[in-house]
């Protein structure tokens, strides 16, 4: 385990200094994702009010807000409404995935489809979405408009590559990172770029942000899928082992599988291919997954897009920004929310 060992000791307030330092600006942030969730329809408010109240990190509003902040913008509210878009777009792809996957716990509370119904929470996911594509229009960049429309489609169409390979164990590593790269990464690489975009910061820096968003998305969804074999609910947010119950394959999953036995191997797959899987078939992973050491392997293929991320930040001169944009990869691969 001497990787995580050193990657825990690496841990940092990045994020909070992240916070902090656009602080401002995220109050206004989450002013106006309010406003924008704001309807007459009395069922659209109280599913809209839910959701708002379920919090969350604002990561990727906080990657935008601070890429802006790091490339020289300070006049405007163009980053503030932008962040608040990018956080529109994840919301709603959490409530479609969440009707896909049957999810039931999202940040520790009920989803919304759970509380209501499958129906309603598209149709909310639908309604966010809508009030992106207006706050796009009003920014009036057609770069932006062109890559925020761009990420929600990359995103739908990870999605579709996840469900057609459902419950899939022996599934490659190639199509894993196709999946995250564009369910988890595009939003991430596009969140970056769009602080980078309305600084009007060169080709190059726009281009090395993006990279660093990307990479960034990549360490951060295995970090997520190492958490639901390696972390508990009250950290966590959501149910442990998720992911096996909705016969999610992840990366645990597919190191795990090429370690094993052909024997563990059938039963893994059994297992998979299982409706009612209990909780016994899920420590029969955890016990595999302990004996074959694939957290640590994880986080091991983590640290090569840690390592991207933080050299493409080179193209910037030293500052404060810079910094916590630099500390905040290993923050991402060793939290535990």
């Amino acid at each position: 385990m001497g990787i995580v060992v050193k990657l825990k000791n690496q841990i940092n307030d990045s994020y909070l200094q992240l916070k902090t330092s656009v602080e401002d600006k995220l109050i206004l942030t989450e002013e106006k994702i309010k406003s924008k969730l704001a309807s007459e329809v009395e069922l659209v408010q109280k599913m809209a009010d839910y959701h708002f109240k379920t919090g969350g990190k604002r990561l990727r509003g906080l990657l935008t807000l601070g890429s802006a902040k790091l490339c020289g913008y300070t006049k405007g509210s163009r980053d503030i409404n932008l962040a608040a878009c990018v956080e529109l777009i994840h919301a709603a792809t959490l409530l479609h995935d969440d009707v896909i996957d049957q999810g039931k716990i999202r940040r520790g509370k009920e989803t919304l489809n759970q509380v209501w119904n499958n129906h309603s929470s598209v149709l909310i996911g639908d309604y966010l979405l809508s009030r992106c594509f207006e706050m796009m229009v009003e920014d009036g960049n057609l770069e932006i408009l062109k890559l925020l429309s761009s990420t929600s489609a990359k995103i739908a169409q990870g999605e579709i590559l996840q469900l057609q390979h459902k419950g899939e164990v022996d599934m490659l590593e190639e199509t894993y990172f196709k999946i995250i790269s564009a369910k988890t990464a595009e939003l991430f690489g596009a969140a970056t770029r769009v602080g980078a975009v309305l600084s009007e910061a060169n080709s190059k820096e726009k281009a090395a942000l993006e990279f660093y968003g990307r990479n960034l998305g990549l360490t951060f969804q295995i970090a997520d899928d190492a958490l639901d074999y390696n972390s508990d609910l009250k950290f966590f947010g959501k149910k442990i082992g998720q992911d096996f119950f909705e016969s999610k394959v992840t990366l645990p999953i597919i190191l795990l599988f090429q370690k094993i036995g052909n024997s563990d191997r059938k039963i893994l797959q059994d297992m998979f291919k299982k409706k009612d899987k209990n909780h016994n078939d899920l420590d029969y992973i955890f016990t595999l997954i302990k004996k074959n050491k694939i957290i640590n392997e994880c986080y091991q293929k983590a640290q090569h897009f840690i390592n991207l991320a933080s050299n493409s930040l080179t193209v910037f001169k030293d500052s404060k920004e810079k910094n916590i944009f630099k500390n905040l990869t290993s923050f991402i691969l060793t939290r535990d929310f």
